[in-house]
């Protein structure tokens, strides 16, 4: 049984969107189309769990709606100056993105009785090499043609500590998967269906 959505996870979400809006403005008033690219689809990806309820008849525990959302948030905010200044940011935000990849694919994997682990594996590795690759692209086109790129590539170094954190993302999600994602694969409940049944039940014969 999952956990209804609370007062505060509403907030919550309500405030990361509300996060990725100034990052918007603040894009728009630095004239940064980095910012800007990455705030839009940032916004849309927070709708994604309500979409992913309905569509797959799932339903997200609140934390996870919050986790999932905030990685966005997090990426979004990175694009305004924490990637180049801290450190740590672009291995907090590639460890965040490869649990939100891992646990999708740990989920699909466990609703059609497959072993998640090589699965997870590749999903999260192979994903993050093309990821790379794209930043690659982009930042080298974006250069060639005199423009601001939306993705940025950081270098070899960079590169492989990026692919690391993915790893180690992916590790996360292997030791402790099944014991955070089980609402994903439980059989949903079916109250109107149940409640039917109940009330033939009762009708005389």
């Amino acid at each position: 049984m999952t956990e209804p959505r609370t007062t505060v996870t509403r907030e919550a979400e309500r405030g990361i969107r509300y996060g990725l809006l100034a990052v918007l403005v603040v894009g728009l008033r630095r004239r940064d189309p980095g910012a800007v690219v990455n705030a839009v689809v940032a916004l849309a990806v927070t709708y994604l769990p309500g979409v992913v309820e309905r569509r797959y008849d799932v339903e997200f525990r609140p934390w996870q709606r919050v986790y999932a959302q905030g990685a966005m948030l997090t990426h979004a905010l990175g694009m305004l100056g924490p990637y180049d200044d801290v450190w740590w940011w672009d291995h907090v935000t590639h460890t965040h993105s490869a649990t939100l990849v891992g646990g999708l694919v740990h989920a699909v994997a466990r609703r059609n009785d497959r072993d998640p682990r090589p699965r997870v594996l590749a999903a999260v590795v192979g994903g993050g090499v093309l990821w790379e690759l794209v930043e690659y692209v982009v930042h080298h086109t974006a250069d060639r043609l005199g423009i601001e790129p939306v993705l940025v590539s950081y270098g070899k170094v960079d590169t492989a500590l990026d692919l690391v954190f993915n790893a180690l993302g992916a590790l996360v999600v292997l030791a402790w998967g099944d014991r955070l994602l089980g609402n994903f694969v439980d059989a949903p409940s079916e109250p109107s269906t149940r409640a039917v049944s109940d009330v033939d039940q009762d009708r005389p014969t």
